[in-house]
Order: C-alpha cells, then sequence, then structure tokens
C-alpha cells in the first residue's frame, strides 16, 4: 500500500517543488492541496498526481483527511507568523502524521502545547522541517563531534535574487524593525530585525549584505549544543534588496511605517520586477566556535551553497526527506515537537538530488585538526 502525502498549498513555490519530488518516488502518492481549484487541476495534470481542493483550517478537513486514508500532512501555507494550530489540531484529531515548513519563531517553539493530544493518538506533529532549525541542527549534530564545548554559532541564509511567495515575505518583513531575540553570554539579546546590516563575503557567492532576522534556532541551540551566543542574519541575494529591508525597519522604528504587510507587497512587487539580474546563488553559511577536546580553540565553518536558483530547494526538501523515510518504515516518536534530530545531511541532500548545484564545504579550525 501506498503512503499518502498531502501537501497543503501544493500549488504554492515550496509546495510545487515538494510535489515535484514526491510525484517521481516509488512507494508515495501524492494529494496537491488548496483553496484554488484551477492552479490545482493544472498541478495534479502537470505531475500525475491527485488533488483536494478545500479548506484545512476548516472542520471539514478532518473527515477529508479520513476520507483521502492520508498518512502524511505537509503543511506550507504560510505565513505562519499570528496562524494558529488548526491545521496540526485537525491532523491529530484524524490520527495523521504532520509537518509544516515554518520558520516563525513563536509557531515553532511553541509546538509543543499539542504534544500531549499527539502522544494520545499516536501520531508526530513536526514544526519547522526547513531549512531552519532541522538542516541548521543537522549540520550541528553530523560536525559536532570535534568538540568539547560549543560557545558561540553564528548562522545565516543569503538567498538568491529569485523571490519567494508573497506570504513569506509578508510573514519575514512582519518583524522588520521589532525587536528580536539573540543570545549574548548567555542572556536575551534584543536586537532590531531586518537591521544590523553585515557584509558578510561567502565563498563562490562573493559579498553578501545581511540583517538580524528571527528563527526558531535562537531558543533552541542554547539548550541543545549548550552555546552560549547566538547570532543569526539572512538577506536577498542582490544588495538594493537588503538596503530596502533595512530601511523599511528603520522607518518602523521612526514610528513612520505602522503596518508592514502594504510595503512588503510593494517590495515584493519590485523584486519580482529585479529577479533577472541576480546570480542563481544562494547560501547557508554555519559558525561553531568553542573548545576541543585536547583543549584547544576549535572553530567549525560550514558552507551549504546552491547554483541555477537552487536555493528554494533547500527548504522545500526537508518535509522530501522525512516523507521518503517515513515511506521507507521510519515511525518518529509520536508527540508533537520542533523538526530537529529527525534527518540527517546526507537524507537531506539525497531528497534535492542536485549533486552538480548543491555543494557541502565544511572545515576546522583548530589545532589537531
Amino acid at each position: 500500500m501506498a503512503f499518502t502525502v498531502l501537501v497543503i498549498g501544493g500549488y504554492g513555490n515550496f509546495g510545487r517543488i515538494i510535489c515535484r519530488h514526491l510525484a517521481r518516488a516509488e512507494g508515495i502518492e501524492v494529494i496537491a492541496a488548496g483553496r484554488n481549484l484551477a492552479p490545482l487541476q493544472a498541478l495534479a495534470a502537470q505531475f500525475g498526481i491527485r488533488h483536494w481542493q478545500g479548506d484545512a483550517h476548516g472542520s471539514g478537513f478532518v473527515q477529508a483527511l479520513r476520507e483521502l486514508a492520508v498518512n502524511l500532512v505537509i503543511h506550507t501555507g504560510g505565513p505562519f507568523q499570528g496562524q494558529g494550530r488548526a491545521v496540526a489540531e485537525h491532523c491529530i484529531e484524524a490520527g495523521v502524521h504532520y509537518c509544516d515548513l515554518a520558520d516563525c519563531r513563536h509557531f515553532v517553539n511553541s509546538i509543543g502545547a499539542l504534544d500531549a493530544a499527539a502522544r494520545a493518538e499516536g501520531v508526530v506533529v513536526l514544526s519547522g522541517c526547513s531549512s531552519v532549525p532541522s538542516l541548521s541542527a543537522a549540520l550541528l549534530d553530523e560536525y559536532r563531534a570535534p568538540f568539547k564545548r560549543i560557545d558561540r554559532i553564528e548562522h545565516g541564509i543569503s538567498s538568491s535574487a529569485k523571490m519567494p511567495g508573497l506570504a513569506t515575505v509578508e510573514g519575514v518583513l512582519a518583524y522588520a524593525g521589532q525587536p528580536i531575540e539573540q543570545r549574548r553570554a548567555g542572556q536575551p539579546h534584543p536586537v532590531p530585525g531586518w537591521l544590523g546590516l553585515e557584509r558578510r563575503q561567502l565563498h563562490g557567492l562573493g559579498w553578501r549584505w545581511l540583517g538580524n532576522v528571527d528563527v526558531p534556532d535562537m531558543d533552541l541551540f542554547g539548550e541543545r549544543y549548550g552555546a552560549t551566543d547566538l547570532v543569526f542574519k539572512a538577506g536577498p541575494g542582490l544588495a538594493a534588496g537588503a538596503w530596502a529591508n533595512a530601511a523599511l525597519a528603520q522607518a518602523r522604528r521612526w514610528g513612520l511605517v505602522r503596518d508592514s504587510a502594504p510595503w512588503a507587497r510593494r517590495l515584493h512587487r519590485l523584486g519580482l520586477a529585479f529577479e533577472r539580474f541576480g546570480d542563481g546563488l544562494s547560501a547557508m553559511y554555519l559558525q561553531a566556535q568553542g573548545e576541543g577536546h585536547a583543549g584547544q580553540p576549535l572553530r567549525l565553518n560550514i558552507l551549504l551553497s546552491a547554483r541555477n536558483d537552487r536555493g528554494p530547494e533547500i527548504p522545500s526538501c526537508a518535509s522530501v526527506a522525512l516523507a521518503l523515510k517515513m515511506a521507507a518504515g521510519y515511525q518518529p516518536a509520536a508527540g508533537a515537537r520542533p523538526c530537529v534530530g529527525e534527518i540527517t545531511v546526507a537524507e537531506y541532500l539525497a531528497a534535492i538530488d542536485a549533486r552538480d548545484d548543491i555543494h557541502l564545504s565544511v572545515h576546522y579550525d583548530g589545532a589537531g585538526q
């Protein structure tokens, strides 16, 4: 019997990538879900998959999951900022496993509120099945062994000029200029969102502008890795995009802009107009500093880069890797939690399946390394 995966937002940017990958996987039946029938039908015809039209937030979704005999729901329908947990709750009620692509710090790190209900029904609810925190944690889990102690973790993402969906842009600009908490010396350290611009050189990408961004890792990594200093930054591939985000953030700090949503829509339109000037290159970088087992200072440098506008494959394919793993017999422990420790780096890269366009570089600086 096939393992049935329903992808909410299947015709969106990330949902389409997920459907494309899973449609060609053996032993998996894919159902694209969404509110709009025409794009669903077009997607289903393109990939040879099924579709379901409806509102996953509505009460009728529970019965639909049962009738469709769904095993796993992949929720891509952001923005997750301000979104409730209705979809996950419906999955629990229907006895269906759930994961989402949320990178909203509060949404991901509060998913444990559903833990008791998920355990009672014997299902898993995994939030943040995306670049952060799934991939960032997988990279640290894979390469942390030489460390006796990790003191500082600094990581970030530089995207290509290719624009994500409007919902994603609205979500990440919702906190522009607002205080977000990072960590300094083990204590909360507020910084303004999309400000704190830093020009960083990334191998193969050149110089990129990055600003402060809020991610679930800022809560998770202190406990998981013992780091007392945590920093995360991100930015679009074109410098003008980073400056525009920073200008919006500063305008909100000064009280010149109260609602970021209309400006997010304007910036999204401008970004689409300037996509053609991008180089198609994106990357996630990660640096960890601490002490090696011999007592020496140790630094880990990781760079996962993508070319030919393959960057969107990276956040999309955590859920693909999870679905493939579960279809092959993997049974995650029941409960609700952030999606860390479920997927290895090798499984992640195998799901992306783009060896010519995805490159992973790992380097240690330290005595004896």
